[in-house]
Order: C-alpha cells, then structure tokens, then sequence
C-alpha cells in the first residue's frame, strides 16, 4: 500500500510518526481540511500532469488553481493532467493520495508559490485517508522539488 511506502519514506529520517491516518477519508481538499480541522487552503495538493513524456507533479495550496497561460509559460505546453490510471502507473500513488514523497523514479516535483503563505501545510501520504504536517522548509527538503514556481491563480496571498 501506499502509505507504507510514504512511512518507509519517512523512517529514512526519524518521521514516520508524523504520519498520520484518518478514520474518514482526505481525498480531496474539502475532505482533508474537515479530517485536520484546518482551512483547506492549508492542504497541500499534489497535481499530477504529463510533460514530454513523463509526469510531474505540483504541490499547490488547497485555494489554488492552475493558470493556463503561466503553466505553458513555465512548461513550454498546455497542462493536461494525468488520468487516474495514469497516476497510479506513472507516479505510485493513487488519486486522493497523491505526494511527492515515495515516488517512483524520473517524477519531477515543482512547489507552487500558493503555499508560501503558510507557516505549515499537510499533504497527503500516498492514501485517501493521510497526511503529514511540514513546515515550507521541510516539504522542499523531503519533496525532492526542483524549484519554486508560479504557476497557479485564485489564491489570495496574506
């Protein structure tokens, strides 16, 4: 299972306590925010797209939404998202538990400008049931991500 790998993941460094799994489901924003009891602009979205080939993945705030024009600015051609199957095959997560952490090979992951914003955010660990609560430090640290980028709107910066 997912999750597993996610735990695997973060034993490498002291944290898979952090961890954690719901009783109810976090697949999506609305589902994650009312399992943490937070505003779901704090959920860190993972959006899986397919770029030459291969996929990349966008952590983004909860509130965001991708910008077409600022997406094909930053990627050289339109966003189009992953099919569920696709997620599953190309990444090794399932949607509602896509993240960037235990992934397979070759995924590139870009963080969104949207989460700047926040002291904390909770991404999901590799099921519709988890999630795990990094500081911004800590999600560029155990994301692997290979740079900040601006590629999303609807999000008020505070």
């Amino acid at each position: 299972m997912s999750i597993d790998i996610v735990r695997e993941y973060f034993r490498k460094y002291g944290m898979e306590d952090r961890v954690q799994e719901f009783e109810v489901s976090s697949a999506t924003v609305e589902l994650a925010a009312a399992a943490l009891q937070c505003e779901p602009k704090r959920i860190a979205k993972t959006l899986s797209f397919l770029v030459d080939g291969h996929a990349i993945l966008i952590v983004a705030a909860g509130d965001a939404k991708i910008a077409n024009a600022q997406y094909k600015a930053q990627f050289g051609t339109k966003a189009k998202m992953l099919s569920s199957e696709e997620v599953e095959a190309m990444v090794g997560h399932a949607v509602g538990g896509v993240c960037p952490f235990g992934i397979k090979e070759g995924v590139e992951v870009y963080l969104d400008v949207s989460l700047k914003r926040f002291e904390t955010v909770f991404p999901a660990c590799g099921s519709g049931n988890s999630a795990i609560e990094l500081t911004i430090p800590e999600l560029e640290k155990y994301s692997g991500y290979l740079g900040w980028v601006d590629v999303c709107k609807g999000y008020e910066m505070e």
